[in-house]
């Protein structure tokens, strides 16, 4: 008997089919990826199954261990076992390691917290797992890759005997992801289910037993992972053979876009500490310049220092075409023909509850409607534009933001600052 059957799933948005029939099970003990491009359905899968989006919004069945289930809410998914770990972590930094592991469910007697047993069931199930983290550190102290160790430690605490993980090491360093792999090798030995959702197809064929590959809300298929391979697994889900997947093209090599000099950054809680210490670099017109570096090395620090973005103090030379500039806003940033795909899309790259068109047009909306009064046609036309060229699978640019995939948004972001039309773009984690 599978430990979770997903049957004939069907999900409909405004206007949009995000789920068409779409079945799915798992095995106890068993790590089972589940891919697909972006919009193809992985997250609203996982979020009808965890009950994000409850039962009578959806249509077809879920069943755990052989019993039909109907989650009204997230509460009734965990009491069946089930937790999620999204991309996006659920942690707040201002509480401790366990009070977050245990947030609504501490153990308390007549309303009072037991804050012994709190901190002495939390150090047990760290020990548990193995993970070398003190119970009273507070989240915003860890690393990203021990706060994705404390979601994991904070779904085991339900007891949970499914465990979804959606882009689980987006963010980690390859240590880091080897640390998540071991914990998640001795969950799969003690009979745990896992589903895993990723791009990163080296790691679906390391950890996987079988692959399913969904193909605009639909299922193409499902497959032991040693049957297939990743030319195969990408010619699924796009429904067509590929050949080299990032061609280069030939390009030369331009006049100097973008020169910054001795850029030096503080942090704005700490005026004596520096997050980005004298860097300089050049780019040119048709080059692409990546920064490498860890998290926390600051790389989005100093990319948010050139765009007027920092709210600390800097220091420190721009020049934009071989003209020093100074830049102490996002408005003055576009107004010198750079753009910014931040690192955190729903903080800083959207505005969630309004359109696709609103989003696209809003840091070039003197651009594409003019100085004074907003031109509603000729925003739509624009946003149209955009949306087709970058493929955004929604029903029309009035679709909104937050109600798209985690892809199609980022998308949105991307067409925001192509209709600026920038001479400078940077782009900061942007297949996160």
């Amino acid at each position: 008997m599978a430990l979770l059957e997903m049957r004939q799933i069907t999900k409909e948005f405004p206007g949009v089919k995000a789920l068409d029939g779409v079945t799915f099970d798992l095995h106890e003990g068993e790590f089972h990826a589940l891919v697909g491009e972006n919009g193809a359905g992985k997250s609203t899968l996982m979020k009808i199954l965890s009950g994000v989006y409850p039962f009578g919004t959806y249509g077809g069945d879920i069943l755990v261990e052989g019993e039909v289930k109907q989650f009204h809410n997230i509460r009734q998914a965990e009491e069946a076992g089930i937790a999620i770990i999204f991309q996006e972590l659920s942690l707040v930094k201002e509480l401790t390691v366990s009070e977050n592991i245990f947030l609504g469910k501490e153990p308390a007697r007549f309303g009072v917290i037991n804050w012994t047993e709190l901190y002495r069931k939390a150090s047990e199930l760290l020990k548990d797992l193995h993970l070398p983290i003190n119970p009273r550190t507070k989240i915003g102290n860890l690393g990203i890759g021990q706060q994705q160790l404390v979601e994991i430690a904070k779904a085991l605490s339900q007891n949970a005997r499914i465990l979804v993980l959606d882009e689980p090491t987006a963010a980690l360093t390859e240590t880091e992801v080897e640390t998540l792999f071991e914990i998640l090798r001795k969950l799969k030995s003690r009979g745990v289910g896992m589903i895993y959702i990723s791009h990163k197809l080296d790691e679906v064929f390391t950890m996987s037993d079988r692959i399913t590959i969904l193909r605009d809300g639909k299922t193409v298929g499902t497959r032991d992972a040693h049957d297939l391979n990743k030319e195969k697994v990408i010619s699924l889900m796009v429904g067509r053979d590929v050949g080299d997947i990032f061609p280069k093209t030939a390009h030369e090599f331009g006049e100097t876009a973008l020169e910054v000099k001795n850029i030096t950054a503080y942090d704005p809680d700490n005026e004596s500490r520096k997050t980005v210490d004298n860097i300089s670099f050049n780019v040119c017109k048709g080059e692409v310049l990546g920064i490498a570096g860890l998290m926390g090395a600051g790389r989005s620090e100093l990319l948010m220092a050139i765009f007027g973005a920092w709210h600390g103090k800097m220091s420190g030379e721009i020049l934009v075409e071989g003209v020093k500039v100074s830049i102490s806003s996002p408005s003055e940033a576009i107004k010198n023909k750079i753009g910014f795909v931040t690192e955190d899309r729903k903080r800083f790259g959207l505005i969630l509850e309004q359109t696709i068109s609103d989003n696209m047009t809003l840091a070039g909306l003197k651009q594409v409607s003019g100085g004074f009064l907003t031109n509603l046609s000729r925003e739509t036309i624009a946003a149209k534009g955009a949306m087709s060229s970058l493929k955004v699978k929604a029903n029309s640019v009035l679709t909104i933001a937050g109600t798209l995939s985690g892809g199609n948004q980022q998308k949105v972001v991307l067409g925001k600052w192509l209709l600026t039309k920038p001479k400078i773009l940077f782009l900061d984690e942007p297949t996160r």
